[in-house]
């Protein structure tokens, strides 16, 4: 793996590696990758993707370079390509973190790149660093990742998470599936076809209260506003929620999972989402620093232990 553009690329071994790796790094720390200088190039607005992969690279020793809003300013302003502005990055770095609106986005930036690319989402198409987060959270909470069934919830037409998650989920043994959705929201065809062949159960449902006591993880999504008709989000938003009244659905074994930021379908008080061990997505967030240090380790070193 020299670039990394697609959930896909991760085998099953590479995934246990790098989930050993990140706790390795958890407990100690590393400088391994000293002397190396990270790029971040981000023409979207980013939090914990940003900043958990700048803190992975100086927490092992690396420096970063870069710009958090580089449709503002870079020289895109002025008309640059991105295959030339990478171009002149790939000089002046060991790898590229590039975050874009425009679906592909990551793949033209690695067909020119003379160092490796890593895709942290681009615009309708993938986030792969998000669903390995993901599956590693899913694993340490539950100590396994065979036979587990999952509910998706919100915008699935148009999250690039879930589109990632459900091509790592494919690797797994006795997975299911469920997908809650506004009709014009619904998983797309390619993905149900990517499940069908994987032998991924799967079904659609429109009532979130009548699964949220038969799933192991119940991963909440936002409406994406930006990314669709004024029309679609307001027959979307405030569908699916989860908040004190069908709260008490959820057991004591259930997790809810967030790639985050979460607005209108999350409404539970701060007490219970720093409480209650079935609110997982801040432990989630967490997860992400320590595997994007065991993805840098694995992509600039080739070492995933």
């Amino acid at each position: 793996m020299f670039h990394l553009i697609e959930s896909q690329q991760f085998s099953r071994e590479i995934l246990f590696k790098l989930f050993e790796r990140a706790d390795e790094l958890r407990g100690s720390g590393s400088d391994c990758l000293r002397g190396k200088v990270m790029a971040s190039l981000f023409y979207e607005p980013s939090t914990r993707t940003r900043l958990s992969f700048e803190s992975a690279m100086l927490r092992l020793g690396g420096d970063v370079i870069g710009t958090e809003n580089a449709r503002e300013f870079s020289s895109v302003v002025k008309g640059e390509s991105l295959e030339d502005s990478v171009r002149v990055i790939d000089d002046y770095c060991d790898c590229i973190v590039i975050r874009h609106n425009e679906e592909g986005a990551a793949r033209k930036a690695s067909e020119v790149s003379k160092v490796p690319v890593i895709n942290a989402g681009d615009g309708k198409g993938q986030h792969p660093t998000q669903a390995l987060l993901d599956v590693y959270t899913i694993y340490r909470e539950f100590g396994n990742l065979d036979g587990l069934k999952i509910a998706m919830v919100g915008d699935l037409a148009n999250g690039r998470t879930v589109r990632s998650l459900c091509y790592l989920l494919g690797k797994f043994e006795g997975i299911e599936i469920v997908f809650v959705s506004p009709l014009n929201l619904k998983m797309k065809d390619d993905i149900k076809k990517y499940l069908i062949e994987k032998n991924v159960k799967f079904r659609e449902e429109n009532d979130l209260n009548n699964i949220l006591g038969e799933v192991n993880v119940i991963y909440m999504t936002r409406i994406q506003k930006e990314r669709m008709s004024i029309e679609d989000y307001e027959g979307a938003k405030g569908r699916f929620v989860i908040n004190q009244s069908n709260f008490e659905l959820i057991n004591e074994r259930i997790r809810i999972l967030h790639p985050l930021p979460h607005v209108e379908e999350i409404d539970l008080p701060m007490s219970v989402e720093e409480d209650d061990k079935r609110v997982a997505y801040f432990r989630q967030a967490e997860n992400g620093l320590f595997i994007r240090m065991a993805l840098l380790d694995f992509i600039l070193n080739g070492k995933t232990g």
